[in-house]
């Protein structure tokens, strides 16, 4: 790493990633772009996290590792990484995921070509536990349109991952919005964000390697209602309405974003045809608590 200030700054959040984290950090490691730090923001794990992760620290001077007294949630140790960062350009880690060497010199020449371009990402591969390729992740999202409406359209429409989320990304972009919100599927509130700031440029190569397994909230829940309780767990029993607080996000996003009249238009226009999908979605508001209620207790 540079004596200089990084360039890049990569933040990975983490609670109990024993299984999975020393895989993330060899792949970081390995970079060929060196020009980098990594900050590791363990959230009070129990397991042994913290030796794994001290081990590398002591080793390589470019990752800095920090240990919360307690486990502060996951959106917030998740925006910790960032307020920690120093770096021009940021990519958020999952302690369970792998990147190919290339996948920061090949993003940061795209961002440093093109300053129109506020996330860079590659294309993905599904892998398993054993980091065996499950399939190909081809979802294409018109994100790289020059049209923010066209952009908001497809984050909105198009069935996805949010895995773009882990491209790289322009600090000073990400300073303009909220970062992840303390409330279920953020992340997709915060690509929309991001995306009505600037495009997104998409290389056309399997740079990055999202895991599955078990352990992840997504495999652990099966609805929006759920979601909410794993996603905040302080939240247990409350009535929560995740899904009208997703759709009112999507709006806000609209709202603050620095657009002109016709595109702001443009966009109100996309939600309010969609309207459909999000009625399906704001019904499970009220038939998700009712069903609770009337479940009989075991």
């Amino acid at each position: 790493m540079s004596r200089d200030k990084p360039r890049v700054s990569i933040g990975l959040p983490v609670f109990n990633g024993e299984d999975y984290i020393e895989q993330a950090l060899e792949s970081i490691l390995a970079q060929t772009y060196r020009n980098f730090e990594l900050i590791i923001s363990d959230n009070a794990s129990t397991d042994s996290t913290s030796k794994i992760c001290h081990g590398y620290a002591d080793k390589d001077p470019c990752v800095r590792y920090y240990r919360n007294e307690k486990n502060l949630g996951g959106p917030a140790n998740y925006n910790r990484t960032f307020d920690l960062s120093t770096g021009e350009y940021f990519k958020w880690a999952a302690h369970d995921d792998v990147i190919a060497p290339d996948f920061l010199l090949k993003c940061v020449q795209v961002l440093d070509r093109d300053p129109e371009v506020v996330l860079c990402h590659p294309r993905a591969r599904i892998i398993d536990e054993q980091g065996a390729v499950i399939e190909d992740y081809d979802v294409h999202l018109r994100t790289d349109s020059p049209q923010p409406h066209v952009r908001f359209h497809d984050l909105i429409w198009v069935r996805h991952w949010c895995l773009q989320v882990h491209g790289l990304i322009r600090r000073s972009a990400l300073k303009m919005t909220p970062l992840h919100g303390e409330y279920a599927s953020a992340d997709r509130v915060l690509l929309i964000q991001l995306a009505l700031l600037g495009r997104f440029h998409e290389i056309p190569e399997y740079l990055f390697f999202s895991r599955r397994h078990g352990q992840q909230g997504s495999r652990l829940v099966h609805d929006l209602h759920s979601y909410a309780t794993w996603f905040d767990r302080t939240k247990k029993g409350q009535f929560q309405a995740p899904a009208s607080k997703l759709v009112l996000q999507h709006f806000r996003a609209v709202r603050d974003a620095p657009l002109s009249p016709s595109e702001r238009a443009r966009c109100y226009l996309s939600g309010l045809f969609r309207l459909g999908k999000y009625l399906t979605i704001l019904s499970k508001d009220v038939t998700v608590p009712v069903r609770l209620m009337l479940r009989r207790p075991k």
